[in-house]
């Protein structure tokens, strides 16, 4: 498949993960920037001054495909919308037990509108699933541990960051082994808020609700945060009939630039898929890398 024409890429949110994706587009040999959404557009800073920064993605002009950068509880909505004029989306939505629902009520207005929905194109979920899936079909059976950080998990902090009463917030994700996970998470509080009701605010939310969670009140959350991160998967059981077989998988990492990097990568893939909407697993991963497959299959088989 020959591709001459750009990617028009609109980039829909400006925080940790749209400063990012604007970098990997940036350096992205197969697409332009069409433009960055955000809620005041009137805001815009100096990295930004050459593209259009606008209120709603109408007002764009020939968008291809959407990077959604928006915190994963505003997804499903950005995402149906956009849809809806028919232009393709990816994103890192990050609650695993409702990854399904998405998939089925994004697939059903991308179809409807001849459009594309990648979901869940993230690090994990995402290019870790891709692992898990692959480590899966290599031994058949067996027991797979995903164990991530030390380090700041975005999406958690962004849940916690939406919680009354809470000013600014960091969560922090340290691994225990066999895929249990202790979240560690540091808040500036709101005036006038009680600290023990925040905190029992933060312990019920769905992201903290099944870990270990420890809140610590501190007085200045830019003094802790460290985007870095990473994950150590390991998976030990049987190929065919021969046991003790095993499989390891580790990377450290910044963790919104990969997040976005990802996302440009899906967003790639969506020019050769079919309406409908997809997880990672579902793409060949040669359709992530831009040019000619026959170049990849040269390069990499």
């Amino acid at each position: 498949m020959s591709e001459t024409k750009k990617i028009r890429a609109a980039v829909v949110g400006y925080g940790n993960i749209g400063h990012y994706a604007i970098q990997a587009l940036e350096v992205a040999p197969d697409f332009e920037i069409a433009g960055v959404v955000r809620r005041d557009p009137s805001n815009v800073p100096y990295e930004l001054r050459p593209y259009r920064v606008v209120a709603s993605i109408k007002e764009l002009e020939g968008v291809d495909v959407a990077l959604l950068c928006t915190p994963t509880r505003l997804v499903e909505a950005t995402a149906q919308e956009i849809l809806a004029l028919g232009i393709s989306t990816v994103d890192s939505f990050d609650i695993h037990t409702m990854i399904l629902p998405l998939r089925e009520a994004l697939g059903k207005t991308a179809r409807e509108h001849g459009a594309v929905s990648v979901i869940a194109a993230g690090w994990d979920p995402g290019s870790d699933s891709v692992v898990r899936t692959l480590m899966e079909a290599i031994v058949p059976k067996g027991i797979t541990y995903t164990n991530f950080g030390p380090g700041m998990s975005m999406g958690h902090t962004v849940a916690v960051k939406a919680i009354a009463g809470v000013h600014r917030a960091l969560s922090m994700t340290i691994p225990t082994g066999t895929g249990i996970h202790r979240r560690m998470v540091y808040i500036e509080l709101e005036p006038g808020y009680k600290a023990e009701e925040v905190i029992h605010a933060i312990k019920t939310d769905d992201y903290f609700a099944h870990d270990e969670t420890h809140v610590t009140v501190v007085d200045d959350v830019d003094q802790l945060i460290d985007m870095g991160h990473g994950v150590h998967m390991t998976r030990k059981g049987v190929s065919g009939q021969t046991q003790n077989q095993l499989l390891e998988f580790n990377m450290k990492i910044n963790n919104p630039a990969l997040t976005a990097q990802i996302l440009v990568s899906s967003a790639r893939a969506t020019r050769r898929l079919t309406p409908g909407c997809y997880t990672m697993q579902e793409i060949p991963v040669i359709d992530l890398l831009p040019g000619e497959r026959e170049q990849w299959i040269g390069k990499l088989c």
